[in-house]
């Protein structure tokens, strides 16, 4: 962690134990603020992290690839080495450094940066009138898919009785029967995970009736695979 290390006969050492101290008090159990922010925002607070990316402006400038740590009423500048795990707090994802860049959810990689990564992907639906709504947002191609959950965060309302959700051509792969008040649920985990080689919606289908509003809180539980490099 490029820790300062107090030397024999030194004046003041409080202020290279405080430094060390900070250093180590930002990046054990490091939390990085942002890996996309790329202007050093003005009410940082002490301790508080950033993964600087390219394109940095003013005190980050030609810093990129290092971790902008806040001490003081300045910056301190951390290269992080192969290996570090992180947790991202603007993306909600673990992250592990490759020497590289970091890499959300890797849970292994290879010697030339390939990769086994299990991501949970979180999105709102709004539910309109209708027999049945299509998400706006979709399981990436490319991906295993283990398991679909959801949480109804605003009442669903209509002349239905229950929905279902699943995707085209399996309507209730993920659930049937569900709930229409705040905080029904779904559990759709899958019996043998299930690969989509194209990007693919989610379909909620209206059960004895039609759709007249709510909002329901998806999650998408996948694992995908990345490529070496060149």
């Amino acid at each position: 962690m490029g820790l300062p290390l107090v030397q024999a006969a030194q004046a003041q050492k409080h202020v290279t134990v405080n430094e060390a101290l900070t250093r180590l008090d930002a990046l054990t159990q490091l939390a990085i603020v942002s890996r996309s922010v790329t202007a050093p925002p003005a009410a940082a607070e002490e301790g508080q992290v950033w993964a600087v990316p390219l394109g940095a402006v003013n005190e980050w400038e030609r810093k990129e690839g290092r971790l902008a740590v806040r001490m003081g009423r300045g910056w301190e500048f951390v290269v992080p080495k192969a290996g570090w795990d992180a947790f991202i707090l603007d993306e909600h994802s673990p992250a592990i450094f490759d020497g590289l860049a970091w890499r959300t959810g890797a849970v292994a990689l290879s010697p030339n940066r390939a990769g086994s990564f299990f991501r949970v992907s979180e999105f709102d639906q709004a539910v309109t009138a209708g027999g049945s709504v299509t998400t706006t947002q979709v399981v990436p191609g490319g991906c295993m898919l283990f398991a679909v959950t959801a949480r109804v965060v605003e009442p669903i309302t209509g002349s239905l009785s229950s929905w279902q959700l699943g995707n085209p051509g399996a309507l209730n792969r993920f659930g049937s029967g569900l709930g229409l008040g705040a905080g029904s649920w779904a559990r759709g985990l899958l019996s043998a995970p299930m690969s989509f080689y194209e990007s693919t919606p989610l379909v909620l289908t209206a059960t004895g009736g039609q759709f007249a509003g709510g909002r329901v809180r998806v999650a998408l539980h996948l694992y995908e695979v990345g490529l070496p490099a060149a």
